[in-house]
């Protein structure tokens, strides 16, 4: 039963960590905001769930997209502590869900595969809960941001953004090899069937030409009196 820990989120550190460049002074401090970013193999006929303790007034977000196997489509449900559906899609290739959490417990969301019964698939989500902290915390601040820590803060979400798109256009990638890979698999196989189709029929092009022209020698039996 996979349990999804509270993790900085790789963006923001990769912000912070630009911004250390510019200011030396500046310290990463982990907050309460985290994301969840995993990939994972779904089998035919199977189920998986994971869990996550969310406190009440929690915004969250749930980000997935089918990377490989079959129609890239997967079963998709999320529960609240309660057991009360807050979202179901069916055979979905890819979607995301913001809500925010009423009560405080643990959420549940799963992926089904179960309707599938030879092809498994590969699933890739992206679970965020709670915002960033602030790049500069405003507490016990008399002063508006300088010009620098204004830079830094852009260049924090520009970079949130890349690593968002980089991750975006990863996924792309990867489906379309996948798909490639499954295309020139089938043109193999298609290209052996028909060399093997030609041979036969070659073949037996040749034995029943030879079958024509073969010379037939009529016996003649006399019978005497």
């Amino acid at each position: 039963m996979p349990w999804l820990g509270s993790a900085p989120r790789w963006a923001a550190a990769a912000g912070r960590w630009g911004c250390r460049l510019l200011v030396l002074l500046l310290f990463l401090v982990p907050g309460p905001g985290g994301a969840s970013e995993i990939t994972f193999e779904l089998p035919d006929n199977a189920k998986q769930c994971f869990y996550e303790d969310i406190t009440q007034g929690t915004k969250c977000t749930l980000e997935f997209q089918v990377i490989t196997g079959g129609h890239y489509d997967v079963d998709c449900r999320l529960e609240d502590p309660d057991g009360n559906v807050l979202y179901k899609e069916m055979k979905k290739q890819y979607d995301s869900y913001t809500f925010t959490a009423s009560k405080n417990g643990t959420y549940k969301f799963c992926f089904s595969n179960e309707f599938s019964t030879f092809t498994h698939k590969t699933v890739y989500f992206d679970f965020q809960v709670g915002e960033d902290p602030p790049l500069f915390p405003s507490e016990n601040r008399v002063s508006a941001l300088t010009q620098m820590e204004s830079a830094c803060v852009s260049i924090h979400e520009a970079l949130k953004s890349v690593i968002d798109y980089q991750t975006h256009f990863r996924l792309r990638e990867a489906q379309g090899r996948s798909r490639a890979e499954d295309l020139n698999t089938r043109v193999a196989y298609w290209s052996v069937g028909e060399a093997l189709i030609l041979l036969v029929v070659s073949i037996g092009q040749v034995f029943l030409l030879k079958s024509f022209f073969s010379d037939k020698r009529t016996t003649t039996t006399r019978v005497g009196s």
